[in-house]
């Protein structure tokens, strides 16, 4: 690194030089992590880092105000980017198309880090081929209530159904309370099939472990369970890589695993500081990932051999929208999580009967996404609460609109 003033730095990487704003800036109080420790970080585990988000078109989560703001999302790469960056031009289901950063090397990585980029959220696909996914993603997402060795129970289900479609899985923590499993696939199929083979995954996991893995889509239906999210696979998702920070207090890191690992380990033993020590004495576990390619010709001959999906019921009026079986009331909606969790308690207190009659999961905080950030919508399943205790659906506790001033 060479100094140039107190308001920036840079580093030699590879061979390029990035420039890193405000390098002393704390962006992880907890740990005392600086802008310049989150650079060196990625630039340490860039073999590992490049393996998951390498050569991919990313959607950059900024979070420039800091861990506790929301961040906001940027598919177009900046204007004036470094020669090293590359780009990508993905065409959207809505219609619109963005040039997207492709990282090729560790200098990418520092200089998207530079940006405010925690997390890494690459695309299913290489730059070099945008309709052909090469990697079907099984998010192991656990419901409130559901503890780390249901999330286990399911994964190795989940293992078992891929390997018995000659596919082989790969985990990792997602670095907050989930399991993410990895899969490499030939370019063959469009997203269409790719999103076919993991709903059809789910399902199948579902049949295998019910009541500990679900596959329902809608929230309030999954109940203390891992939901197994098939979705993640659609057209434009992107889900957080390898070796991404995430923007939790200890600065926890979504970390590959080996097999033998994921019953012992936990979330929270991966953070930066600890993944830079366990990265430079053994290197990447999924190091040999892309040597095990495989097909989805299975999971489609099991998707024919199940039928269709079960579909959600529509409206009686015919107007498309969705009917929920269940008793739900919205209760808030707000710009950031902790006011949604504070409208959550502040529901609870004035309904302290019903509140007490609740499970963990039926306390809903969904993330939303806006055209370029996230807003918060909380709803409460009253299924535990007898009909006639039931509170009504009445004026919401926050009713943040984020399409405010907005055509």
């Amino acid at each position: 690194m060479s100094p140039s003033t107190k308001s920036e730095a840079f580093l030699e990487v590879d061979g390029h030089e990035v420039r890193i704003s405000n390098p002393g800036k704390i962006v992880f109080p907890e740990p005392g992590l600086t802008k310049l420790d989150l650079a060196n970080y990625y630039i340490a585990v860039a073999d590992g880092a490049l393996r998951g988000a390498g050569g991919r078109p990313m959607v950059l989560k900024r979070f420039v105000k800091g861990v506790t703001q929301e961040p906001f999302f940027q598919k177009r790469v900046p204007d004036g980017h470094p020669p090293y960056i590359d780009t990508a031009t993905l065409h959207y289901a809505s219609g619109t198309s963005a040039e997207e950063a492709v990282l090729r090397d560790a200098a990418g990585l520092a200089w998207v880090s530079n940006l405010g980029c925690l997390d890494l959220n690459p695309h299913a696909v290489r730059a070099e081929d945008l309709d052909h996914p090469d990697e079907l993603r099984v998010d192991l997402d656990p419901m409130p209530g559901v503890d780390w060795s249901q999330i286990v129970d399911v994964a190795f289900v989940a293992r078992e159904v891929l390997g018995d479609h000659g596919l082989i899985s790969w985990p990792k923590t997602s670095g907050s309370r989930g399991l993410h499993l990895l899969i490499r696939i030939a370019p063959q199929w469009e997203f269409a099939d790719v999103r076919l083979a993991a709903e059809t995954l789910a399902r199948e996991v579902e049949n295998r472990a019910p009541g500990l893995a679900t596959a329902r889509w809608w929230k309030e239906e999954r109940g203390e369970s891992v939901f197994v999210d098939f979705n993640q696979n659609a057209k434009d998702r992107t889900v957080a890589s390898a070796y991404s920070i995430r923007p939790l207090p200890d600065a926890r890191v979504s970390t590959p695993l080996d097999w033998d690992e994921v019953r012992a380990r936990r979330p929270e033993e991966f953070t930066v500081p600890t993944v830079l020590r366990r990265f430079a004495e053994r290197g990447d576990p999924h190091a040999q990932i892309d040597d095990s390619v495989g097909s989805l010709e299975g999971l489609l001959a099991l998707a024919e051999r199940l039928g269709p999906a079960e579909k959600p019921p529509k409206a009686a009026d015919g107007a498309g929208r969705r009917v929920s079986q269940m008793p739900l009331i919205e209760i808030a909606r707000t710009k950031t999580k902790p006011e949604a969790l504070a409208a959550l308690e502040q529901w609870k207190g004035e309904h302290p009967d019903a509140a007490a009659l609740l499970h963990p999961a039926d306390a809903l905080v969904d993330g939303m996404r806006g055209s370029s950030s996230l807003w918060y919508r909380v709803r409460i399943n009253l299924q535990h609460v007898p009909e006639a205790d039931r509170p009504a659906q009445g004026a919401l506790v926050a009713d943040y609109d984020p399409w405010a001033g907005r055509e």
